[in-house]
């Protein structure tokens, strides 16, 4: 199933670093990079504003201070496997942040609900209660 862009990275934004994959693999994890770093800065992005914005609020651990979305992809391989892998996350989390939240319409608890938390607390008071000592 084909996911929809909402907002599409420039590919040239994107600086790629090959390097060697973690992990068990044998002799071929120790002789081919074939895992990729992926940067790509938020700040000096052709982004709309809000959606950088957005990005930068996120409490996402792969975003730097300095506004810098790192990510490794090392699962395939093959280094174009693991290229593409990386994009398709980058694209995943620019997607995220790119359809502003639904704001918050204010409510107030219906009468019913408002018995109900009240019946239940004076329950759980006289539960309590009887954990005492006994009064004589």
């Amino acid at each position: 199933m084909k996911r929809v862009v909402l907002v599409p990275v420039r590919s040239e934004e994107v600086e790629w670093s090959a390097v060697r994959a973690q992990g068990a693999g044998g002799q071929n994890v120790n002789k081919v990079a074939t895992a990729i770093h992926l940067r790509f800065d938020v700040v000096a992005s052709s982004l709309p504003e809000e959606v950088k914005a957005r990005l930068l609020a996120l409490g996402d651990q792969r975003i730097s201070k300095e506004g810098v979305i790192v990510l490794k992809a090392q699962t395939a391989r093959t280094q174009e496997q693991n290229r593409i892998a990386a994009f398709d996350r980058l694209q995943a989390l620019v997607d995220s942040v790119a359809r502003p939240p639904k704001p918050r319409r204010a409510t107030r608890p219906t009468r019913a609900s408002q018995l109900r938390r009240v019946d239940e607390k004076v329950q759980r008071g006289r539960v309590k209660s009887l954990r005492g000592k006994p009064v004589d």
